[in-house]
């Protein structure tokens, strides 16, 4: 098993049910590869010292699979290997919190879910340019678009 950081594997990094489903290649290049390497180290593996195993709904997309993903946004972070999205059920609000008082990251998202508790975090992170500490929440409004919105704390 290739390892990206400490904790996170290659494979769990570029798995997606729907790739494998619909037969899309998901292969980083080179470049890639790094940005993967530096949201490993500096959010994967730092979320999970602190709470445990944790899941990885999605991390790498290609932009074949994520043009393929319902709701992906065109511009998504997953594409560059800048961001995962990551889970543990019952704790995702306390995740998303520490994450923004810990962490060094570019954009944290409150996932869906409920306003007690996010489906998922997202949560990028780039090693060349300042991170902007952007914190958003997605929700689907009445029409069923999906919005993104400034966190308020």
């Amino acid at each position: 098993m290739t390892t990206l950081s400490k904790y996170c594997s290659y494979e769990e990094a570029i798995r997606s049910d729907t790739a494998s489903r619909l037969g899309i290649p998901n292969i980083p290049n080179e470049e890639q590869l790094e940005a993967m390497r530096q949201v490993a180290t500096n959010i994967f593996d730092k979320v999970r010292e602190q709470f445990g195993p944790l899941h990885v709904n999605s991390f790498f997309r290609s932009p074949a699979l994520n043009n393929s993903t319902p709701g992906a946004s065109k511009t998504s972070q997953h594409q560059k290997g800048e961001a995962i999205d990551q889970s543990i059920p019952g704790k995702n609000k306390e995740i998303f919190y520490w994450i923004i008082a810990n962490l060094y990251f570019d954009q944290i998202i409150w996932e869906f879910g409920t306003t007690q508790e996010p489906a998922w975090v997202h949560c990028s992170y780039v090693g060349y340019r300042a991170n902007r500490g952007e914190m958003l929440r997605a929700f689907v409004d009445q029409d069923n678009n999906i919005r993104y919105i400034p966190f308020d704390l």
